[in-house]
């Protein structure tokens, strides 16, 4: 009998390891994974997807999945919809949701780098951050959901977690730092393995490098900019650090 639906759900801020949490699970044997990666299913984000149905378009991502006894999906922009939040708990409300975050001023400047680098961004860093909040009021529809140019927003965290955290319970959320996939990938897959309720496999971080970079090996976010964006961030990180764990104030003491 075909699984209905995924018993995980991936998400996070973009520019913050969703696809490589993808490529570590889709090694495991007992894990399924919604294919293909891209693009994204983006059910419960993207309202014209939604009105095709669970049974008719959503459960289809699944349909090969019941053999494993753990099947995901990655949506990364899932995180920043409340309305996303709510599609999930009424259809999937016993699911486990795994967020990987990173630290908000230099995800915001990778953001700004994947937008240069795939021709959707002229402006300079700091001109595209003042911007943001103009350009955001005008976003074409084509875009509404991809929100090329939201580099600021998207590293308030608190707030974009809070319509999940509201509906599910502690034990069906897990937080991850993107850090953790260069400082310490294994302890990160076992970590992840075991909150999808699967054998721990350490060895499948091996070789695993950071999947789909945008900035340059010798780029620099210049440091007058960091320190302006992480004194807008300090309220930020310290609520998000109360809600989700302590481990995430190291951000603020940069």
């Amino acid at each position: 009998m075909p699984r209905q639906g995924p018993t995980f759900i991936i998400a996070g801020a973009p520019r913050s390891g969703t696809t490589w949490l993808y490529e570590l699970l889709d090694r495991h044997p007992d894990v399924y994974m919604a294919k293909p990666a891209r693009p994204e299913p983006k059910f419960f984000l993207v309202d014209e997807l939604y009105a095709l149905g669970v049974q008719h378009y959503y459960d289809a991502w699944f349909s090969e999945a019941g053999a494993y006894p753990a099947a995901g999906e990655k949506t990364t922009n899932y995180l920043e919809s409340s309305t996303a939040a709510e599609r999930i708990y009424a259809h999937l409300p016993g699911v486990k949701l795994v967020f990987i975050l990173r630290e908000p001023a230099h995800r915001a400047y990778s953001n700004w780098a994947w937008s240069v680098m795939n021709g959707l961004e002229t402006e300079d860093f700091e001109t595209a951050i003042a911007k943001e909040e103009e350009r955001e009021g005008n976003v074409p529809a084509r875009l509404k959901y991809a929100r090329p140019h939201a580099y600021f927003s998207r590293g308030l965290y608190a707030n974009l977690l809070r319509p999940y955290l509201r509906r599910f319970s502690g034990d069906q959320v897990l937080c991850l730092k993107f850090d953790d996939i260069v400082r310490n990938p294994c302890e990160l897959a076992v970590r992840l393995h075991r909150f999808i309720d699967v054998t721990p496999r350490p060895t499948d971080a091996v070789g695993l490098d950071v999947v789909n970079p945008s900035e340059k090996r010798d780029e620099v976010m210049p440091q007058d900019a960091i320190q302006r964006l992480r004194h807008q961030y300090s309220a930020s990180i310290r609520d998000l650090a109360t809600l989700v764990g302590p481990e995430f104030a190291e951000w603020e003491d940069r």
